[in-house]
């Protein structure tokens, strides 16, 4: 039997390593004395481990403890039961309370609504049942007041053999990722300066919509604000932001609502969505009055700025049309409401729609048409109409073949060419093809009519229009007094160049200059800015009017004399028609003083090869 206060076992094992010892040895050691040496030193390394041990454990318990006080996320520790029997810093910071006021709660008791307590609830089951830990639950804990978004888990610390574990509820308190979340997201899908949605956001909506079948009928009106560059360069960049804003505002005040969303598309575009039962009707009077709010002036410092939209309106059915279509129909529609003078709006026409869509088809394709040699230039003879049908001058214009819409002539395609910025590119094509045919013309036939290139508008207020010219003369070989430039009023008005001065350098070279005219008042610009202008080209009213007999001839006989006597004056030297319908039109024509005209009574256009064909039947010798 081990004696009292040895270590159970102790003895018998220090009997058996002495019997042992003393078996080696022989009888030169006492066995007693042997027994209890190795005895103490038993006893001595037990005593030791023993205290080794305790050491090792109350480094672990302090290791823990200190863990479970820095811990960043919160812990509860509860009973068996789910009573609270402690929390660490962390947890009591998180709840915003104390240990005593927390200690004898449940950890049920710990959620903010019922669906939270009713998810602690279930974890807590889920324990009892099975020892299975529910992690990373989303629960709300804390007073409704102050409660906190956490990422909840449950789980068990084992405790003696026969006793139930205790369930331990840690928490990670997630509110400022939240927010963050929730701020990315409204980043992704807000416009950042007016707090409105973002393109993208309205772009997802209305796709939504469209394939709703709940959806009724679909309102989508495409706005933006009327010169808005004009503040932006004027007022500067932090003005022009307060007018968006303020606009964005007015937008969303008048168009609130159920099922409605206004959204900045763009610099200064906005879109508005309206589902339900939606009438045309009811979305223009809400335009309406939204031009009517934007018109009252906002004031940035001293300065009231009052702001006009123009907007574009498609009502349709859901379900019908794709996203990109009901867009590209309303954008096409605004453009229509800028064109006609915009303030004002426009609502999509199926119709009008269609021959839009073809002009802004024919608009994108320039610059390809050109790359693909689709362009070419035509001649129009203007002739005497001293009946010799001499050709007093040869009229170079750009036609364009188009593969898909068939021929074109300038009027189809240089308009849209000034806007997406292609007609200086077509012009300096005019004008180099036409010099480059009249240059062969002129080797082969010297006194061959003079040729005359009608500048489009954006190429006659280029500042490099005397440079191409220049460099012409000297590629092609073209005498300089063999070429007339034509140009009109809308050139002469237009700020964006000194066309004054290119003309009078252009004349100093030699260079011809003819005016187009519609009438008297466009021949005053040549006294006004003192042109050097030999020659004019009439059309219009004036023109059309002596068509037929009638009072309507009367009536511009009287203004054309008027209009050649004026002419006279100012050293203009022969007035030509443009527009001429038959022998008789022609006939009149003369008889009150035009040198010469152009136009169907005289048959289309010609290619350079033919107008080369038809000056060798004139011009070669005999």
């Amino acid at each position: 039997m081990p004696e009292p206060g040895d270590t159970p076992g102790l003895s018998h094992i220090a009997r058996r390593w002495a019997a042992e010892i003393a078996a080696a040895a022989g009888s030169a050691v006492p066995s007693d004395e042997l027994d209890r040496a190795v005895t103490a030193a038993v006893r001595e390394g037990a005593d030791a481990g023993a205290t080794r041990c305790r050491t090792r454990h109350d480094s672990a318990v302090e290791r823990f403890a200190a863990l479970y006080a820095a811990a960043p996320c919160g812990v509860v520790l509860a009973d068996p039961d789910g009573g609270v029997l402690d929390a660490n810093p962390a947890m009591l910071e998180l709840l915003d309370t104390t240990l005593d006021e927390l200690v004898g709660r449940t950890l049920t008791g710990l959620g903010t609504e019922e669906r939270d307590v009713a998810a602690l609830r279930t974890a807590l089951a889920d324990l009892a049942e099975d020892g299975r830990a529910r992690k990373r639950e989303q629960v709300h804990l804390g007073a409704a007041e102050s409660s906190a978004l956490t990422n909840v888990t449950v789980t068990a610390l084992p405790s003696g053999e026969s006793d139930p574990p205790h369930p331990v509820l840690l928490a990670e308190n997630i509110n400022e990722l939240q927010l963050l979340r929730e701020a990315l997201r409204r980043q992704n899908t807000h416009d950042q300066l007016t707090g409105l949605p973002n393109s993208r956001s309205y772009h997802t909506t209305l796709e939504t919509w469209l394939g709703s079948p709940e959806s009724d009928r679909i309102a989508v009106v495409y706005l933006d604000i009327d010169g808005f560059k004009v503040i932006n360069d004027g007022l500067g960049p932090g003005s022009a932001d307060e007018v968006l804003r303020y606009a964005a505002g007015k937008l969303e005040t008048v168009f609130r609502g159920p099922d409605t969303v206004v959204a900045r598309l763009s610099g200064d575009g906005f879109g508005v969505l309206h589902r339900g039962r939606v009438t045309a009707a009811a979305v223009i009077e809400l335009v309406e009055t939204a031009m009517a709010e934007l018109a009252e002036p906002v004031y940035l410092g001293e300065r009231g700025v009052a702001v006009s939209i123009s907007a574009g309106i498609v009502v349709q059915d859901a379900g019908t049309g794709t996203t990109e279509e009901i867009q590209r129909a309303a954008e096409i529609t605004l453009h229509r409401a800028k064109e006609a003078g915009r303030a004002q709006w426009m609502l999509f026409e199926p119709e009008l729609d269609s021959g839009d869509r073809r002009r802004y088809n024919i608009g994108a394709g320039i610059g390809g048409g050109m790359e693909n040699g689709e362009f070419e230039v035509e001649y129009q003879p203007t002739v005497k109409l001293d009946g010799s049908d001499e050709i007093a001058v040869v009229n170079a214009v750009l036609r364009w073949n188009h593969p898909e819409h068939g021929t074109l002539n300038g009027a189809d395609f240089f308009p849209l060419a000034d806007t997406t910025g292609m007609t200086p590119s077509l012009g300096t094509l005019l004008l180099t093809e036409a010099m480059s045919d009249a240059a062969e013309w002129y080797r082969d036939f010297p006194t061959a009519p003079d040729l005359c290139v009608r500048l489009p508008t954006r190429l006659a207020v280029d500042p490099n229009l005397v440079r191409i010219i220049r460099d012409e003369f000297e590629r092609t070989g073209l005498p300089h007094q063999k070429l007339r430039i034509c140009t009109d009023s809308l050139a002469l008005f237009d700020p964006r160049g000194e066309v004054v001065d290119t003309l009078s350098v252009l004349s100093d070279l030699d260079v011809k200059i003819t005016l187009a005219v519609s009438g008297a008042s466009d021949l005053e610009l040549v006294h006004t800015h003192r042109l050097p202008v030999g020659f004019a080209i009439l059309s219009g009213p004036l023109v059309d009017g002596l068509a037929t007999e009638g009072t309507e001839a009367d009536n511009a006989r009287a203004h054309l004399y008027a209009l050649l006597e004026r002419a006279r004056e100012l050293g203009i030297k022969r007035v030509g028609a443009d527009g001429v319908r038959d022998a008789a039109h022609a006939q009149r024509l003369r008889d009150i003083g035009i040198f010469a005209g152009r136009g169907d009574h005289y048959g289309g256009s010609a290619t350079g090869t033919e107008i080369a064909a038809v000056l060798d039947q004139r011009y070669s010798p005999a």
